[in-house]
């Protein structure tokens, strides 16, 4: 297999056995395409590229981020938060605030990937927008009060205007609601009161 060199001069070794694609590594780690991609733009996850411009992973770099970072909670790092936003600047915004606390944080862009992500490894907690197209937030929650009862805290949030949300939350088995557009701080002092009452 032939990589061309990365802009910073990394190349990968023709005899490199163990390469994972974008797909398998995002499975590997329990984690969406986009954010894989997102942790490879920012130096994050080391990527090569085919001369087609296909980014392939090295097994060893990825259990390397694994034991840096603990996707997954495989490492000893924090509690595991998954934010489940179809807007992709939401996403990154409460992450980046989760990240500087010390939490683990996985993504995903609709409430079906949201669900995949669930089954895979559940998190500690899940933080899940109401408004999102095709499955919104409470269908999503709906479903894993289903599956998982109250065992996963979930705190909603949205931009809707309607003071009558937080209560409907905490009826449909949610363990808080915040609005949006909302600090990020808000949803990081609810995670941390939350998760600081729970065994991790």
């Amino acid at each position: 297999m032939t990589f061309r060199e990365r802009p910073e001069g990394r190349r990968a070794p023709a005899s490199e056995p163990d390469w994972l694609t974008l797909g398998q590594a995002a499975k590997y780690l329990g984690v969406a395409q986009s954010t894989i991609r997102k942790w490879s733009d920012q130096g994050r996850v080391p990527a090569f590229y085919t001369p087609g411009g296909h980014r392939r992973y090295r097994r060893g770099d990825l259990e390397t981020f694994l034991e840096r970072s603990g996707p997954g909670g495989r490492a000893a790092g924090g509690p595991t938060v998954l934010i489940v936003d179809d807007d992709e600047g939401t996403r990154a915004l409460v992450r980046a605030s989760l990240e500087l606390e010390g939490f683990d944080v996985r993504e995903a862009a609709s409430g079906t990937e949201g669900l995949s992500v669930l089954e895979q490894d559940p998190p500690d907690l899940i933080l899940l927008d109401v408004m999102m197209p095709q499955m919104d937030g409470w269908e999503m929650l709906r479903r894993v009060q289903e599956q998982h009862g109250g065992a996963i805290p979930v705190v909603m949030f949205s931009g809707q205007e309607d003071e009558n949300a937080a209560d409907e939350a905490v009826e449909r088995g949610a363990s808080g609601f915040v609005g949006k557009p909302f600090d990020p701080q808000q949803l990081l002092e609810r995670a941390k009161q939350i998760l600081g009452a729970r065994p991790v």
